[in-house]
């Protein structure tokens, strides 16, 4: 099985998801978003699968979700999605991908719903 984690390592919720795939003895591809930047078609798959809008996926708490103006009703689903991936500071974390479904790691726990 394989197994994708899009993974920051200063969130703690994000080390715990980690910690909870290892323990399970699953040794996840580890994706460090901030670093290797999301696609726009990987961004949709990934959408897709949490069947979710961008904006429900988006971390509003961030100074740049304000400073963007992403809080505007009118931007389409295609300005967040290339939004997100021009800042992937905006993406909610962590994501995890397993057998075509994914789960956002909140609680940490519910990942272990697609394995």
């Amino acid at each position: 099985m394989s197994v994708v984690i899009y993974h920051n390592p200063r969130c703690s919720k994000s080390r715990t998801t980690l910690a909870i795939l290892e323990e399970k003895g699953i040794a996840p591809e580890v994706v460090e978003y901030l670093k290797e930047t999301p696609t726009e078609e990987m961004l949709k798959g990934v959408l897709s699968m949490l069947g979710m809008s961008p904006r429900d996926l988006m971390r509003k708490g961030e100074a740049v979700y304000k400073e963007k103006g992403l809080d505007n009703e009118n931007l389409s689903e295609v300005e967040l999605v290339k939004a997100m991936v021009a800042d992937p500071i905006l993406i909610e974390r962590p994501i995890v991908v397993a057998n075509g479904k994914a789960r956002i790691g909140r609680p940490p726990e519910s990942v272990l719903e697609i394995l």
